[in-house]
């Protein structure tokens, strides 16, 4: 495999999330040191590329059924990672070609390659916000100059609540973009939950000795508490490929640990 030109500021002293998930998705926007963690956890607990393919397809379905069902032509993805093939804005646009789209990340790397995040159908617009996830008030003012914050916003927040150190700070940053978003918004959210023991716990282990941002597992309860005074949507919290599947996925769901689930703001 090639590997990319690094932008300034990248460090590739040690593993990053975004590019070992960019590695794990059949990515070209990696290198050596993340292929090579991607391939001890690979070989600890192989089932963690089935992991990165269904937060991905989740997106997929929930975007798509946001923008075509819930009528929503607002978008704002939080943690947005590497771009790679149906982002938020091209999922969106397809159903509903009017819908604006705001990312969020900070990462150099991810920054390197906003432009591609940048282009989208000429009824609609896309806009990027290089800040701290975590000051929701702040990327809520600065995506407030593309989307109108007194109508329903869709926000996504895919595989990045785990990086968050604590379970009380991860819920304290949904609930503060939550308070920022009208009633009739949603809340799209996929992180893992992982057992305690088995392959999954030592391939977690693992990343955390190795990886520049450690992460966190969830108990069932904990990925929950995330959606607490909200309305789920059916079919509820559940592992991402039972979330309404495609006629041709029913009958073959992969085994994943990726969980997911919608929500409306009441």
């Amino acid at each position: 495999m090639s590997t990319p030109s690094f932008p300034e500021g990248v460090d590739l002293s040690a593993p990053h999330s975004a590019r070992v998930w960019n590695y794990w998705l059949g990515g070209k926007d990696n290198y050596p040191v993340d292929r090579e963690l991607g391939d001890q956890i690979l070989h600890i607990h192989p089932k963690i590329a089935v992991d990165a393919r269904a937060g991905r397809a989740f997106l997929v379905r929930t975007i798509t059924h946001l923008a075509r069902e819930e009528g929503v032509r607002q978008f704002l993805d939080v943690g947005t990672g590497l771009p790679t093939h149906q982002n938020t804005h091209e999922i969106a646009q397809a159903a509903a070609p009017d819908s604006r789209v705001v990312y969020v990340d900070n990462d150099p790397m991810v920054l390197a390659h906003a432009r591609a995040l940048l282009t989208g159908t000429a009824e609609g617009a896309t806009e990027f916000v290089d800040h701290d996830l975590r000051d929701a008030d702040q990327v809520l003012a600065r995506a407030s100059k593309l989307l109108d914050l007194d109508r329903p916003v869709g926000l996504s927040i895919i595989g990045t609540l785990g990086h968050i150190p604590t379970l009380k700070e991860a819920v304290d940053i949904v609930r503060a973009y939550l308070a920022g978003l009208p009633s009739g918004s949603f809340l799209v959210v996929a992180d893992a939950v992982l057992p305690k023991e088995g392959s999954a716990a030592d391939a977690l282990d693992e990343w955390n000795k190795e990886a520049a941002l450690a992460y966190r597992g969830h108990t069932l309860a904990e990925f929950a508490s995330y959606f607490e005074g909200l309305e789920l949507l059916e079919p509820g919290i559940g592992p991402s490929p039972l979330w309404r599947p495609e006629p041709v996925d029913v009958g073959n769901t992969p085994d994943t640990d990726m969980y997911g689930a919608v929500a409306r703001k009441l």
